[in-house]
C-alpha cells in the first residue's frame, strides 16, 4: 500500500530497545514537527477550505501523539530532551522543488509529507511486530494506523491539487529518492534514523 522501496530492516529494533528514552523523545519531537508542518501548509493555502479543515484535524492529531509520547516519557521516569535534528527529513527536504509556481510548490510539500508519514506507518509497524515491550508494541500498533491515514490524505490532496502536474510520476520519483535516503539509515534509536 506504501509503496516504499526499500524495508526497514527488522533488527533496527534491537536498536531502539537499547535506548527507550531517546525514541521516545525522537519519536515525540517527530509529532510537534509533523503538526508544525500542517499549520505551515494552511498558512501557504488558507484559500483552500477543504485541505485547510483536513489538515487542521491532522495537525490536532499530531498534537495528540505528541501529548501521548510525552506522557509516556513521563509515567516511565524517564527525561524528555530537547529537540533533535532529523537527517532523514533535511534530506527529503532537499528534493522539494525550488522555485517553482504555487501549485507545483504545494503538491510538492504534499508529496513530501505523505513521504514522510508513509516512512513513520512503516517504521510503527516495524517496531509493532519486533518490539518486546507489549505497551509499547500496542502503541505502535495503533499509531501506525493513524499514520496510514495522514499519508493517504495528503496523497490524496496532492492529486486534487495537481490539476496539469503528473502526481504519479513524480510520487514515483519521490519513492526513488526516498530509497537513496533511507538506505543510509537504520542505525539510530530514532524514528527515522
Amino acid at each position: 500500500m506504501l509503496g516504499l522501496q526499500l524495508a526497514t530492516d527488522p533488527r533496527w529494533v534491537n536498536i531502539v530497545e537499547s535506548n527507550i528514552e531517546e525514541i521516545l523523545t525522537d519519536h515525540a519531537w517527530c509529532e510537534q514537527k509533523a503538526a508544525t508542518n500542517c499549520i505551515t501548509i494552511i498558512i501557504n493555502n488558507s484559500e483552500k477550505p477543504e485541505l485547510v479543515s483536513a489538515l487542521l484535524d491532522i495537525s490536532r492529531e499530531e498534537i495528540e501523539h505528541f501529548k501521548m509520547v510525552h506522557d509516556l516519557i513521563l509515567e516511565r521516569g524517564l527525561t524528555f530532551g530537547r529537540e533533535r535534528k532529523d537527517s532523514y527529513v533535511n534530506e527529503l527536504v532537499q528534493f522539494m522543488k525550488k522555485g517553482a509556481s504555487r501549485e507545483i510548490a504545494l503538491v510538492d510539500r504534499l508529496l513530501f509529507s505523505a513521504m514522510i508519514e508513509a516512512r513513520s506507518c512503516e517504521r510503527f509497524k516495524v517496531l509493532s511486530e519486533n518490539i518486546k515491550d507489549e505497551t509499547l508494541a500496542k502503541f505502535y500498533r495503533d499509531l501506525m494506523i493513524s499514520e496510514a491515514g495522514h499519508y493517504t490524505t495528503f496523497l490524496g490532496f496532492a492529486r486534487k491539487y495537481g490539476e496539469g502536474i503528473d502526481v504519479d510520476k513524480r510520487w514515483k520519483e519521490w519513492l526513488a529518492y526516498e530509497a537513496s535516503v533511507i538506505a543510509n539509515y537504520g542505525k539510530e534509536e530514532t524514528i527515522h534514523g
